[in-house]
């Protein structure tokens, strides 16, 4: 049985690009193509925002995912964010992190997240979320064409009834400064 809810978000905060705010590893090490703290921050509130202890969730669009998908790390894109900002879900509902697809492969991501089975869970770059998006609704437009560089508090929910996939947007609100609107 293939999935019916997928959840898409972008990877966690990252160093600014002025270097004022920089990454650093889980060990704390600065490095450039990791998370900031406020990164780290938000992905350690991811955990009981997508596996409640309770199953009593935020909004009733999100679901515990039963998959994990992230952007890879290569040498054209090094970035290990997508992948980290799932690190503490991924460790704590005990799933591993599906790793095989980078950036401008979303053609090729979104057919093996169709027939995962369960809900999944996807941490992308915000250049081609909407590439996703459109791959998941069918290669139309109705998801937003463009994901705010400044924006890392939005969950995109679809959810499939029979074979129509509908978007919702569910801000996190987990971190001080998060915004409760969502993108247009």
């Amino acid at each position: 049985m293939s999935c019916a809810k997928i959840m898409l978000i972008r990877h966690t905060e990252r160093p600014s690009a002025d270097k004022s705010v920089f990454g650093v590893s889980q060990s704390g090490v600065k490095d450039k193509e990791e998370l900031s703290v406020r990164g780290w921050q938000r992905a350690g509130a991811l955990v009981p925002f997508f596996a409640p202890r309770d199953d009593h969730f935020v909004h009733p669009a999100l679901a515990r995912p039963a998959s994990l998908f992230a952007c890879k790390a290569g040498k054209a894109a090094p970035s290990l964010r997508p992948q980290h900002s799932l690190l503490p879900l991924a460790e704590f509902i005990h799933v591993k992190i599906n790793r095989d697809y980078y950036e401008g492969e979303e053609e090729d991501l979104v057919p093996k997240v169709l027939a995962s089975n369960g809900t999944v869970l996807i941490a992308w770059k915000h250049r081609t979320m909407h590439v996703v998006a459109n791959a998941i609704l069918g290669n139309t437009t109705a998801a937003p064409q463009h994901w705010p560089i400044n924006r890392f508090d939005l969950v995109w929910v679809f959810d499939r009834l029979a074979e129509i996939w509908t978007l919702t947007q569910v801000p996190q609100l987990l971190l001080a400064g998060d915004r409760p609107d969502v993108i247009d």
